[in-house]
């Protein structure tokens, strides 16, 4: 089994992850009330998804 001749630094090991950046999550548009929303996600503003509302409401209950 393969094993480190020597122990490798902190600053060798956090020099090789400098690129592990996170990005800036995508926006897109709520159809209905063309408000910024997450993809794949339900509009926190009108409730819509997919061209539906989705929202709990309070005739269910």
């Amino acid at each position: 089994m393969a094993v480190p001749k020597q122990k490798s630094s902190k600053a060798r090991g956090r020099k090789r992850r400098t690129h592990y950046k996170t990005s800036a999550p995508t926006i897109t548009l709520c159809p209905e009330c063309q408000e910024p929303k997450l993809p794949h996600v339900a509009c926190p503003e009108c409730g819509m998804y997919k061209g539906r509302d989705v929202t709990a409401s309070s005739e269910d209950e």
